[in-house]
């Protein structure tokens, strides 16, 4: 049984070491798992860089528009300095649930390499669209990046006012609504609304 085992380890060896027409199997694995090592770290790395501010408003559509927007609300200044990016509500933190959004978001760069969106007047007639979509995905996702920072479970009705009490220990706690349902709107103008039901 040793001597078998012996005979298949040195066999593994030969293969292992064997060259191949030029490198060894040996170099060859350990040169793949090298650059993987470096391709992962490359695309973490940019997929990180990504998820910055400076990148997000590297385009003046974003820019002058929803940035300018974002730097009136609550999640911009507020007493406690506590400042969300842009990253912390449009992607999520967990990474399947980012890579995802990343792949979804490549789609929105049509916008700009196609000049979409690329003057304000273009924008504001684009912007219920864009709110839409993205509407539709935090619904989707049970509001998952409001929720990375507003714990339901942490909240303190009594410090909230009546409406808003009411409201998360009703709806929001029976699953019949998500955060975005009543919060539109929280971070960037609201489009124009006329027509929707509701709204009006």
């Amino acid at each position: 049984m040793l001597t078998r085992l012996k005979a298949m380890l040195r066999r593994w060896w030969r293969v292992f070491s064997k060259p191949s027409v030029h490198l060894s199997l040996g170099f060859l694995t350990l040169g793949g798992f090298l650059a993987g090592v470096i391709f992962w770290g490359g695309f973490n790395t940019a997929m990180e860089y990504a998820n910055t501010e400076e990148f997000c408003i590297g385009c003046h559509e974003m820019r002058e528009n929803v940035y300018v927007e974002l730097q009136e609300t609550v999640h911009f200044s507020n007493p406690s300095g506590v400042r969300a990016t842009c990253s912390d509500c449009h992607v999520p933190h967990e990474w399947s649930y980012k890579i995802a959004r990343k792949m979804q978001a490549s789609k929105e760069v049509w916008g700009k390499v196609f000049g979409t969106i690329d003057t304000p007047e273009k924008f504001e007639a684009k912007r219920r669209e864009l709110a839409e979509h993205e509407w539709a995905r935090l619904k989707a996702n049970d509001s998952l990046e409001c929720r990375n920072c507003h714990d339901f479970s942490s909240m303190d009705f009594t410090r909230q006012s009546e409406r808003a009490a009411l409201q998360h220990s009703t709806a929001l706690a029976s699953g019949d609504k998500t955060c975005i349902d009543c919060h539109k709107g929280i971070a960037h103008h609201l489009p124009d609304m006329s027509g929707v039901p509701g709204w009006d």
